[in-house]
């Protein structure tokens, strides 16, 4: 799946971005893929003007952006380099929709994997004791819209992202906002790492109807366990199969 589909989750303006964010965003995928490794010099300016037929002015506000996502570092008199990972905005929106378009990595996943699980069974907690009846009414929809779609792989994994986005946001924590990118980036990412239907997994759809039933009675502590025993199955099915790939 394509970086578009996270960026259509995050309802990303659909209207054409503007040429710098453009450039950005092709420099961005290389540097997110190793293309451009942490610690080199990227082209100069001339060159990146010449390569995308823009002016220098797009290439200097391109890397103003990178700069501002961690991803490039400008010295004066030297050039500009690309920042080791440990210094990129992470959760920024475009820094993971990029790994969406760079090779499969099974460490990222991970560790992606691991902020959820460390985030959304109180999330899921919070939402049981917070949430408005419109917002039950939403995790609902999400839970039925895995239950009964039949036809493309993209459309249950859309589903999949709305139900655990309806329950961050009933948990009415504002800082859990942030945590949306990272879960769409991890439902997408691995489903290009296992190349599966997700809806093969009898257990998923079941696991995520418990969760809404708990949430729906209002069972804060019930909400929670079930949700770390989802996401424990999850990242179980993705190490399973790692370890498969490489015996």
């Amino acid at each position: 799946m394509s970086e578009l589909v996270f960026y259509d989750l995050k309802k990303t303006a659909t209207m054409t971005p503007s040429m710098p964010v453009q450039v950005a965003r092709e420099l961005g995928r290389r540097i997110v893929s190793g293309t451009y490794e942490a610690g080199t010099l990227i082209d100069e300016e001339n060159a990146l003007a010449d390569r995308y037929q823009v002016s220098r002015v797009v290439i200097r506000d391109a890397v103003k952006i990178l700069v501002g996502k961690g991803l490039l570092d400008v010295r004066r008199g030297i050039g500009t380099r690309v920042r080791p990972r440990n210094q990129w905005v992470m959760l920024d929106d475009d820094v993971l929709a990029w790994h969406l378009s760079a090779p499969p990595n099974p460490e990222f996943l991970r560790q992606l994997m691991e902020i959820r699980v460390a985030f959304e069974p109180k999330a899921a907690r919070w939402a049981a004791e917070r949430a408005s009846e419109a917002e039950i009414d939403a995790i609902r929809h999400a839970c039925e819209a895995m239950e009964t779609e039949e036809g493309s792989i993209e459309n249950f994994v859309i589903a999949d992202a709305v139900f655990h986005r309806s329950i961050l946001r009933a948990a009415h924590n504002e800082f859990l906002k942030a945590m949306e990118g990272v879960i769409y980036s991890a439902l997408l990412v691995s489903i290009r790492i296992t190349n599966k239907d997700p809806r093969s997994n009898e257990k998923s759809i079941p696991f995520h109807r418990e969760v809404f039933e708990a949430i729906e009675a209002r069972d804060g502590k019930l909400a929670e366990h079930l949700t770390e025993t989802l996401l424990s199955d999850a990242s179980f099915r993705l190490n399973h199969q790692e370890n498969s790939d490489l015996s």
